[in-house]
């Protein structure tokens, strides 16, 4: 229950405040606070953060489709990841959430923002109470990774769209804990009924009939959000719900946060009015996370970018703001305060040699774990939402080509071991014994209040969740209902389903790298953290896999030699300008002689502005964080580029004189990058 303010609480508001300055600015917190925090009116001291994780936006692969003619040409909305920092007012314990509008959270990523952190606070944020996770947008550059598998459709490493995703997501931690203040603390859940399907339904169906009854029609419905209250007034949210960010297609090649990212910018954009260029301190911060989504796709009708609609953006746009009104209607829905302290476990485990208890298998029998494989289905992609898959596999017994199962047998007979753990899987490529992909994993269990969140490094199917759920509640003693998996946290193992989903062999199951047994195996350990935090004892963290930074091979993809101008013309003049008169609903066009747009990424900036003249001044209505504008960027012959730059003009925009600008930087044969802009001449808009 709320405590409403009167004049009596201006001591403890006082006390409260000098609590939020030691824990922002001193070092990291101990048990001396907890006699002055007690003091304070509010449980939880609260700070929200948003920071630019945007990488390069030209020829870069894109993460996620695994199609290699899938390379970024520009911006159609920025990256971003958005942090909440929640402290317990009492003993000063905190836990740290972030959200990245990213493909996956890999492991490089985390240890790089954990040391950067430890750099900049010392001992205040850790393995132990950092959680990082991604939305799984598939419309963002890749080549991120330090395990090599991940890195081939982007031909190696990006070590700027590397630094990109590090530093936007260590800024947005530094601008959450610089805010921190008393904030009261309240959960509530809704139902969202129009906004996923199941994609693999056959395997679903494989489930017993108690865990089918959690989900009808095999999708999971349910929408959560944590709300944070300062002054009586609504701060920010994080909300939780099962869907692909897989609305844009394969065939896109602008940077996209997709339908999850289109959710935050409506609720901070457009409804909140936040600024992500001029405002370092948003009024309004709206995290949409994932939870068990490895089997929600946002294609109603299970093809890719069909349904609602057949266009990918308006796709976006109509499931991105269903999210948003579910988790704003819901707001006083089943809502709940939330008190009680915060805590949090992590443990790193190898996934390739986990012994399981019984307790924990569908047949009541110990099985293990093994190294991981990727099975035929894996090569073929999802049908339902597209990808790079190959034409030769299908999803099914033997991906559809017998020369697998020839692979396989031969696989299986060399390894009676590997056969036991991994089959009815055709094997395809053993990328555990390749060294392709991470197999010492993180598991994480955190709790605010009675609400616990556990870190699953994985894109987990709804009743995998289930389960994992289940082990948790019944092992740290709360309900079913007060436990959600956060999927794509702190690291990325592929898919996990049940051991039943995995025996249809669809994609999902042939992309759960560690066997028939792996989500029995997660469910162990995650009901081992959750004994552990009911008990108070720590957990050791267990054995992490070796740093591989050095052992990256840079891409030569989206690389810049030198910018030249087209002939005849000089950065930023405009080669092609706009109409002379626009209505709302029309769209304006410029088009630039440009440079590439690797050499600058313009982090807390924008390549373009959209701007109104008042009276004698100009002033921005619109940038490359808009969903009104798109940024398309082009080669033309060896080193010259074509950007065009494209404004929907809004509903309700004011008849006016308008401009677009150009902001550009250009790399001469010496290496020197200067900036440079361009302005289109003015055109009108006539409401």
């Amino acid at each position: 229950m709320r405590h409403h303010r009167s004049s009596t609480t201006c001591a403890s508001l006082l006390v409260a405040t000098l609590v939020a300055a030691v824990l922002v600015l001193g070092p990291s917190p101990g048990p001396g606070l907890s006699s002055a925090s007690a003091a304070s009116e509010s449980a939880y001291l609260v700070g929200r953060g948003i920071a630019d994780v945007t990488g390069e936006p030209g020829e870069n692969g894109m993460m996620g489709y695994a199609d290699l003619a899938q390379t970024t040409t520009g911006i159609h909305m920025r990256q971003r990841a958005r942090a909440f920092v929640v402290a317990d007012a009492a003993s000063g314990e905190r836990v740290v959430h972030v959200v990245a509008d990213v493909g996956m959270i890999f492991q490089g990523v985390r240890d790089a923002v954990l040391t950067k952190l430890e750099q900049r606070y010392g001992d205040r944020y850790s393995e132990r109470n950092v959680m990082l996770t991604a939305t799984h947008t598939h419309a963002g550059p890749g080549g991120y990774s330090h395990h090599n598998l991940y890195n081939i459709t982007t031909l190696g490493y990006h070590e700027k769209t590397f630094r990109a995703v590090v530093d936007g997501i260590v800024a947005s931690i530094a601008r959450a804990d610089a805010d921190l203040a008393p904030a009261d603390l309240s959960l509530s859940t809704s139902q969202l009924t129009n906004a996923n399907v199941n994609r693999s339904k056959q395997a679903f169906d494989r489930n017993p009939e108690a865990d089918k009854a959690y989900f009808p029609n095999g999708t999971d419905t349910r929408s959560t959000t944590l709300q944070v209250q300062r002054d009586g007034g609504l701060d920010g949210i994080i909300n939780w719900f099962p869907v692909h960010a897989t609305s844009m297609s394969t065939g896109n090649t602008l940077i996209s946060p997709d339908n999850k990212g289109y959710a935050e910018y409506v609720w901070e954009r457009q409804v909140r009015g936040v600024d992500y260029i001029d405002d370092t301190e948003p009024d309004f911060v709206a995290s949409f996370a994932q939870t068990n989504a490895g089997d929600m796709s946002p294609n109603l009708n299970l093809q890719p970018t069909d349904g609602p609609t057949k266009d990918e953006f308006e796709n976006t746009r109509i499931i991105g703001t269903r999210m948003f009104d579910a988790a704003r209607d819901g707001l006083d829905s089943d809502k709940r305060s939330l008190g009680g302290g915060v805590d949090s476990r992590i443990v790193y485990v190898d996934l390739s040699k986990v012994d399981v208890r019984p307790e924990f298998t569908p047949d009541g029998k110990p099985h293990r774990t093994c190294s991981a494989a990727l099975g035929a289905s894996f090569a073929a992609g999802s049908t339902e939402d597209g990808g790079g898959g190959l034409p030769i596999f299908k999803e099914g017994k033997d991906g559809g080509n017998p020369l697998v199962g020839l692979i396989s047998g031969a696989l299986y007979t060399g390894s009676p071991e590997l056969k036991a753990c991994q089959s009815p899987k055709e094997v395809l490529l053993p990328v555990g014994d390749l060294d392709l992909v991470q197999q010492k994993l993180p598991v994480q269990l955190m709790r605010i209040g009675d609400f616990y969140l556990v870190g699953i490094p994985a894109e987990v199917t709804v009743v995998a969740g289930l389960r994992i759920r289940q082990a948790v509640a019944e092992a740290a003693g709360t309900d079913l209902d007060n436990v959600l998996v956060q999927g794509y946290a702190n690291a990325y193992a592929h898919y996990l389903t049940t051991p039943e989903e995995y025996d249809s062999k669809e994609y999902e199951g042939a992309s759960t790298l560690f066997g028939r047994y792996e989500q029995p195996a997660f469910a162990q350990v995650a009901s081992n953290l959750g004994s552990a935090m009911d008990d108070g004892v720590d957990v050791p963290l267990g054995e992490k896999e070796g740093d591989r930074s050095v052992w990256q091979l840079p891409s030569p993809s989206g690389a810049v030699l030198m910018d030249a101008p087209q002939i005849g013309h000089r950065f930023g003049d405009v080669l092609t300008g706009p109409a002379p008169t626009y209505r709302p609903g029309q769209q304006a066009s410029v088009v630039f002689a440009g440079a590439h747009p690797n050499n600058g990424l313009h982090h807390g900036g924008s390549y373009l502005a959209v701007e109104r003249k008042v009276g004698t001044t100009w002033q921005r209505v619109a940038d490359d964080g808009d969903w009104s504008t798109k940024f398309r960027w082009a080669r033309e012959g060896i080193a010259a580029s074509k950007v065009t730059i494209t404004w929907d003009v809004p509903p309700g925009t004011p008849s006016g004189s308008y401009r677009i600008r150009y902001f550009g930087d250009a790399r001469n044969l010496l290496g020197t990058v200067s900036s440079f802009t361009g302005t289109s001449p003015v055109f009108g808009v006539s409401s």
